[in-house]
């Protein structure tokens, strides 16, 4: 007996009339046996009347028949699909460079073509079965988002880690024709998959647009923690900045040519070389936006729009903290929304201590590091965290520091707030007014 355990029936819902309860399991729909909450989507997303197969707790099993109006939910929620683990040993493997002692699902690889349909989550495709690509065509599950890295099969072996993968060219053919969406990411390791290697993966990713919808480049990862791993190059300032001067105009070139922005890269290669970014038209309806692309473009359009409505406030002092590399633009907003609204803020970059100064990124910075970063300094009422530094929902940095356990720990009040320029002036406004 599988099927899906139900987590909880809305008062009120078709469910909870027919006697439905959190804890039965819904084994099946018309006679078909469901695996996971896509095969439940699936199976419920036209039809009106359904009998479903329902196991109460003490193994007493019911029959339903459901009747509704088109498109009437019926009430249910269920739990994610539990991930297929990832079986890649890649070089440039973030979760491999992880300290000791970090919340336990953070050393957990995942590698399931289901959370990329259902959460973004990007994935190699590499142990991904026939019978797994039938389903995606049949159920027409798209978008995915495919870490590509190389197109070169050989090449694309060494960089996973893996013997004996399906080619990556193949299984996105078999995906284009069936017409599932796409998008893809290169993770470039200076020396490996750059250079002619990279041109000739960009060249076979756009040869499949439009069913490849987009492209991202991104820099690797390397934090002070990769003892017994390959060494690899860093991507430093002054490859950066090579790196976007070659490749900006080539992703102006192939948006002329396929009709719309395709190739994308990173907003942490124009960070580290100090170049300005592109206009925020430039990155589209911005489909690689949790990749960390197009985030600066949208935050300074923001930042724009907030600073002309803002408002004066009363006069406080505030401490906001960010990555180092985010610091310059925060920094610089923080300060003219200070002056508009008479209110005293200061910007502090963590450095990162847990994994390294050559992460800089601000969603991986530490409770403990923002500790060292402010002790023994006037931090005024109240000190603001962005939210991507927190596990959503628990309220934890990644070295389990509570934001509670912060506030004691530094004698201050501590505020949470949406990372945004809204997010901040609306927490702002909270304290100062």
């Amino acid at each position: 007996m599988k099927g899906l355990v139900i987590q909880t029936v809305t008062p009120g819902s078709i469910a909870d009339e027919l006697g439905v309860e959190a804890g039965d399991r819904l084994l099946a729909i018309d006679g078909r046996p469901l695996r996971d909450i896509i095969d439940y989507s699936y199976h419920t997303a036209a039809e009106e009347e359904l009998l479903l197969e329902v196991a109460k707790p003490d193994g007493e099993l019911w029959e339903l028949e459901i009747q509704r109006e088109p498109g009437e939910p019926f009430g249910l929620t269920f739990a994610a699909p539990e991930p297929a683990r990832c079986r890649n040993n890649c070089v440039f493997c973030f979760v491999h460079q992880l300290p000791k002692g970090l919340r336990k699902p953070l050393y957990v690889k995942d590698e399931d073509y289901r959370l990329s349909f259902l959460n973004g989550n990007y994935v190699t495709l590499a142990n991904l079965k026939p019978a797994e690509v039938r389903r995606i065509v049949t159920q027409r599950l798209s978008p995915l988002y495919i870490s590509v890295h190389v197109t070169n099969p050989a090449l694309r072996e060494h960089l996973l880690g893996t013997r004996g993968i399906p080619p990556i060219l193949e299984q996105l053919r078999q995906l284009a024709g069936a017409r599932i969406v796409m998008h893809t990411q290169v993770v470039l390791c200076p020396g490996l998959n750059d250079g002619p290697e990279l041109e000739r993966t960009v060249a076979d990713l756009a040869a499949l647009h439009p069913a490849v919808q987009s492209l991202a480049v991104v820099p690797l990862g390397l934090t002070r923690h990769r003892r017994g791993l390959p060494r690899l190059e860093p991507v430093d300032g002054e490859y950066a900045r090579r790196f976007v001067e070659t490749w900006q105009p080539r992703a102006k070139a192939l948006k002329k040519r396929l009709g719309e922005p395709f190739l994308f890269l990173a907003d942490e290669f124009y960070l580290k070389a100090g170049l300005p970014f592109p206009a925020l038209r430039e990155y589209g309806d911005l489909p690689q936006i949790e990749n960390g692309v197009g985030l600066v473009a949208l935050f300074l359009r923001d930042a724009a729009r907030v600073l002309r409505t803002a408002r004066p406030m009363k006069r406080c002092r505030l401490t906001v903290v960010t990555g180092v590399s985010a610091f310059g633009f925060v920094a610089e907003f923080l300060e003219k929304l200070g002056e508009k609204a008479g209110v005293e803020i200061r910007a502090v970059a963590v450095e990162n201590r847990l994994f390294g100064e050559s992460v800089t990124v601000c969603g991986l910075v530490a409770g403990n590091d923002i500790i060292s970063a402010l002790r023994g300094s006037e931090i005024g009422s109240a000190l603001l965290v962005p939210d991507v530094m927190l596990k959503e929902g628990e309220g934890v940095f990644l070295d389990d520091l509570s934001v509670g356990e912060l506030g004691e720990r530094l004698g201050c009040r501590v505020i949470c707030f949406e990372a945004t320029p809204r997010g901040c002036y609306g927490a702002i406004r909270e304290i100062a007014i």
